[in-house]
């Protein structure tokens, strides 16, 4: 495996991670409802979440 490989493949999963936050960070700006209506999953009870720790005071 070449440098340059390496850095694409880092890159790449760079892109998705900053993507998939991103995505995360739009629908959890939505109201509670309409994320309901959607069908949006809580992500806050996913144990991979980043978002558990900072949103985990909110949701009571």
């Amino acid at each position: 495996m070449s440098i340059l490989s390496s850095i694409g493949r880092i890159a790449t999963q760079y892109a998705a991670a900053r993507a998939r936050y991103r995505s995360e960070r739009i629908l959890l700006s939505l109201p509670a409802e309409l994320r309901k209506d959607i069908g949006f999953p809580e992500i806050l009870d996913t144990p991979n979440s980043r978002r558990t720790a900072i949103f985990s005071s909110k949701i009571i």
